[in-house]
């Protein structure tokens, strides 16, 4: 019996120590869509740092309403990879780039990105890329973006289709306005289901890539295929 006790003593402090890490520290966080292509892939699994942006009821498991605001609060910044909870349901967890703060005007123009009215450079990388959009394969432009703080990073355009034009987006207070990196097939802040974000959403910064396996190829648990399903070259692999 006290064998039987002790056992479960250990087991209720392993289980307070891992909580205190995945809402306080780090949390594990699997790519499940396309829409950050080339950058994140399905099958991708990576870090989420809680305390880049301090914390807020979103931080912790379940949402629970522990405090109103944010606290600790730290500003984001522009080209950030970040994972929020959706403004629809407070529930669903996306990933995707910050491109607008508070205040901010975003626009697309004959498929190209305005930030205040200032057209975000980009340089092409590849023409004939083979991305996915969902199941489907599609052949996309791969683009160095560059944003006005310096910023970096690749976005891909479907070459048999350009996003419309858009009205302007002008972000409001406290609230962030988030795109795929996979432009042609994410849904994002563009979109009437996700559109701005409320700071409070935040649940931390994308950091590092830990792990990868294709899950079109087999699960990670098929061990006879992991020498074509597991990505290795992505492991420990740091966001940007």
């Amino acid at each position: 019996m006290k064998w039987i006790i002790e056992n479960i003593k250990t087991l209720f402090y392993a289980l307070i120590i891992a909580l205190f890490i995945r809402s306080l520290l780090i949390q594990p966080f699997f790519i499940p869509s396309s829409s950050m292509e080339p950058n994140l892939l399905v099958g991708d699994r990576l870090f989420v740092t809680k305390i880049s942006y301090g914390y807020s009821r979103h931080s912790f498991p379940f949402s629970p309403p522990i405090f109103k605001d944010r606290i600790l609060f730290k500003e984001p910044k522009i080209g950030d990879v970040i994972v929020f909870k959706t403004p629809a349901d407070n529930r669903t967890d996306y990933i995707k780039r910050l491109i607008g703060k508070p205040g901010d005007i975003i626009q697309f123009i004959n498929g190209d990105l305005f930030i205040n009215n200032n057209q975000i450079f980009k340089t092409i990388i590849s023409k004939n890329e083979i991305l996915f959009c969902g199941p489907q394969k599609i052949q996309v432009t791969l683009y160095e973006e560059k944003l006005p703080n310096g910023k970096t990073y690749t976005a891909s355009y479907r070459n048999d289709f350009v996003f419309p034009n858009t009205d302007k987006y002008i972000v409001p207070n406290e609230h962030y306005f988030f795109l795929g990196d996979n432009r042609d097939c994410s849904k994002d802040s563009r979109f009437n289901e996700v559109g701005f974000v409320h700071e409070n959403n935040l649940v931390g910064k994308a950091q590092i890539l830990f792990f990868s396996s294709d899950p079109r190829i087999g699960s990670i648990f098929n061990f006879f295929k992991w020498n074509t399903s597991l990505r290795v070259n992505r492991f420990f692999k740091k966001i940007i």
